[in-house]
């Protein structure tokens, strides 16, 4: 990949759902300052993670780097365990991304179920995943190029509608009235801790640009840059959104069922302006999708070259690409499908809370293979001048990561709704690292003897 695929494949994995409904959905929850606060303390573990993420991937790129890293510094126990981890959070999105496209889908067939719209797109992103990288990567280019241009159209709109410069039409120019001190935190600040998952899930993608290390151009260059532009323009984005649909809305009307930025567009009588958002909403969606697909396949790849999944999933196919993990990990996308049954939004915001947990595990994992990576680096005599991106301030930033990490998913202890995620996710990771260490571990010992016996 080139430089431009590296860094709008990281953009454009975080600029999809997370910004587009579930910004709604968190003002809703927390109000707009709770939702202002989260977004800016969910960069900055975002910042830490991606550093630590920097400093490794350019020392080491690799296809699949998270399971990489974490086999490498921390022990194979815990590559095992951060790859399954991530790999199922990731895979899971893509169930999230899908599960919203039928729900932006609704406004034009509203007579159409939900599910039928999710089974059409596990379809279609299933045969562009299948293409070649360079025709994923291309796609994907352009899939993000046209949300970043959506955003700042809608920022310029918003800014325009708070000072009545654009009339909207049921309710005058808002100019910051709704976020007066009393309606910042409706909820109380407590509920704030409880939505930072929907923070973390949100700016989940990022770390994308550590997946794609491997099949990327000159990554001790392009990989930094990507990191520093990726983080200056996620937190822009995120933040000015907040700003401006608080400003317009009151906490209460904003939720799920309708992204919010396709309800300002209606409001403010721009012709087709409602309907082009909602199409561009769309692409965004799939195009995190696209992402998770991407990552989740490679990751799998990567896992079964190191014996750490079933070996038919590092097969790769005339195209060079992955198709049997690909397709084991279309599975999870099916879970957008239990729309079928299941309320639309419960099955949202169940899917969430899971590939939430799942990248915050994950996070934690790469701000700790970085931490050992650095210590053993040092001890085997390297010297830091030597390493072309490395994290300030070492050990302060991976420490701090893993704590703020952990402190999100205690908090979520005490939220009864998420409280059932949180023992699966934890569960989830203490079976992987018993699996490999009672299984695994003991297969690779008995082959090792086997060929030191002269027996095969």
């Amino acid at each position: 990949m080139k430089r431009r695929h590296l860094f709008m494949l990281s953009l454009g994995g975080v600029i999809g759902t997370g910004l587009f409904l579930n910004v709604g959905y968190t003002i809703n929850q927390s109000g707009a300052g709770g939702a202002l606060i989260g977004y800016l303390f969910g960069g900055l573990i975002l910042y830490l993670v991606m550093v630590c993420l920097g400093e490794l991937a350019v020392y080491m790129p690799v296809t699949g780097s998270f399971q990489a890293y974490a086999t490498k510094f921390i022990n194979p126990s815990a590559g095992f365990a951060l790859g399954w981890m991530y790999f199922i959070g990731s895979a899971t999105t893509a169930g999230v991304e899908f599960t919203a496209a039928g729900i932006i889908m609704q406004r034009w067939f509203p007579d159409v179920s939900i599910w039928i719209w999710c089974a059409i797109f596990i379809v279609l992103l299933f045969s562009l995943n299948a293409l070649t990288t360079k025709g994923f990567a291309e796609s994907e280019y352009w899939f993000a190029g046209i949300k970043v241009v959506a955003v700042i159209f809608f920022i310029i709109i918003g800014a325009a509608a708070v000072f009545g410069i654009i009339p909207l039409a049921d309710r005058p120019a808002p100019h910051f009235q709704n976020l007066a001190p009393s309606g910042l935190f409706p909820a109380g600040i407590a509920i704030l801790f409880v939505t930072m998952m929907n923070v973390i899930f949100s700016y989940q993608g990022s770390e994308l640009i550590g997946i794609a290390a491997g099949e990327s151009e000159e990554p001790e260059k392009n990989i930094p840059r990507a990191i520093r532009n990726v983080l200056v323009r996620i937190i822009v984005f995120y933040i000015s959104s907040i700003v401006v649909l608080s400003a317009i809305f009151p906490s209460a009307e904003l939720g799920l069922l309708e992204s919010p930025f396709v309800t300002l567009m209606d409001l403010a009588g721009i012709p087709f302006a409602p309907d082009i958002m909602n199409f561009v909403i769309l692409t965004a969606i799939l195009s995190v999708g696209n992402s998770c697909l991407y990552a989740s396949t490679r990751l799998l790849w990567a896992m079964a070259h190191e014996g750490m999944a079933p070996k038919r999933f590092g097969k790769l196919s005339k195209r060079k690409v992955p198709f049997t993990a690909l397709v084991f990990t279309m599975l999870f996308s099916l879970l957008s499908l239990l729309t079928s049954f299941i309320a639309a939004d419960t099955v949202f915001v169940l899917l969430m809370s899971i590939a939430g947990i799942s990248v915050t595990i994950s996070w934690m994992g790469i701000a700790l293979s970085q931490f050992m990576f650095r210590r053993k680096y040092l001890q085997a005599g390297g010297k830091i001048e030597d390493l072309k991106y490395k994290v300030p301030f070492y050990p302060l930033v991976p420490i701090i990561c893993i704590v703020f990490c952990l402190a999100i998913l205690i908090f979520l202890a005490f939220d009864p709704t998420q409280l059932v995620g949180l023992l699966v996710g934890i569960g989830f990771l203490v079976a992987c690292i018993l699996f490999y260490r009672f299984k695994l571990a003991k297969n690779e010992k008995a082959d090792e003897d086997t060929d030191i016996n002269g027996t095969a």
